[in-house]
């Protein structure tokens, strides 16, 4: 379902004469930013790669950035340590294959500092913003009434509408059954493979 779709059926359940087009759309980003903070699904996840050419001891965030799943350089998975340790360690000069990681803002800090090779970040990120009517991204296309329901709860809270506890209600039946579909798809299926306990 496209935005001009999902606005106009969010205007017919608000049912309200002084509902503008351009209200409709605060509440619709509202609700998108309260779901992306609670859902964490596959299709939120993004991978990017840092290629190093020379020492790194900071790499940016990309601007889409939620949450991060893991971190890696060159094939081994990096461990998250308090920011305090990193700051040690670079301090005291530490170069090489780095095994620690930081977040400070919007930047990881990395320990030992690396030279070469390649930082690879797998994260959530933001679903893309629908700014045109056409619009359409992977959310609105799989749970369009998850965002409906979720600014509806803003738009009820802004009118003092009392279905605010019921559109509250629907919201979280709608994104417990999203990510529980999720959850099982990662449970579930071919995908799946059972590790022995033991290997020789």
């Amino acid at each position: 379902m496209n935005l001009g779709s999902i606005r106009t059926h969010f205007k017919a359940l608000l049912n309200r004469s002084d509902i503008t087009d351009a209200l409709a759309d605060t509440f619709l980003d509202q609700g998108t930013v309260r779901i992306q903070r609670q859902l964490r699904i596959p299709s939120m996840e993004k991978q990017t790669n840092y290629n190093l050419s020379s020492a790194t001891s900071t790499i940016l965030l990309p601007n889409d950035f939620l949450e991060s799943i893991s971190l890696y350089y060159d094939g081994h998975q990096l461990n998250r340590v308090p920011q305090r340790e990193i700051l040690e360690r670079q301090k005291a000069g530490e170069q090489g294959q780095p095994h620690y990681f930081s977040r400070v803002g919007g930047s990881l800090l990395l320990s030992p500092v690396p030279a070469t090779g390649t930082i690879t970040l797998d994260y959530y990120a933001n679903f893309p913003a629908m700014t045109q009517d056409s619009d359409e991204n992977i959310l609105a296309q799989v749970a369009s009434d998850l965002i409906i329901y979720s600014a509806l709860t803003y738009a009820a809270d802004y009118f003092i509408d009392e279905r605010l506890e019921l559109f509250e209600v629907k919201y979280q039946a709608f994104l417990a059954e999203v990510q529980q579909q999720a959850d099982d798809a990662e449970l579930s299926g071919t995908m799946q493979v059972v590790q022995p306990a033991y290997q020789l």
